[in-house]
């Protein structure tokens, strides 16, 4: 198991992504979840199982799926950037 950010992760769940800029280093986190709620605004919150908070995404965050294509309930795989400004958010959201 491994533990970043005060998060544990399961290691077949962890992918790294090294990105040196700003002299900061990002991880990105390959993982997947459920749609638990859409907003009118165009953006969402995903259930991943065994985490106790759901993850924000915003529209822009979409790869090869439009906002409007997305249900609640709906599986999909994403990436998560722990270096966003208010926590942890998803990016790279795609379909299952």
């Amino acid at each position: 198991m491994l533990s970043l950010g005060g998060n544990s992760y399961l290691g077949n769940e962890v992918e790294f992504l090294k990105s040196y800029r700003t002299n900061s280093l990002y991880f990105y986190k390959q993982m997947q979840g459920i749609i638990k709620k859409l907003t009118d605004k165009n953006f969402g919150f995903i259930t991943v199982e065994g985490e106790d908070k759901d993850l924000f995404f915003h529209a822009n965050e979409l790869d090869g799926v439009s906002f409007d294509e997305l249900r609640e309930g709906d599986a999909v795989t994403f990436e998560i950037n722990e270096e966003s400004p208010k926590g942890p958010s998803a990016t790279q959201v795609k379909k299952a």
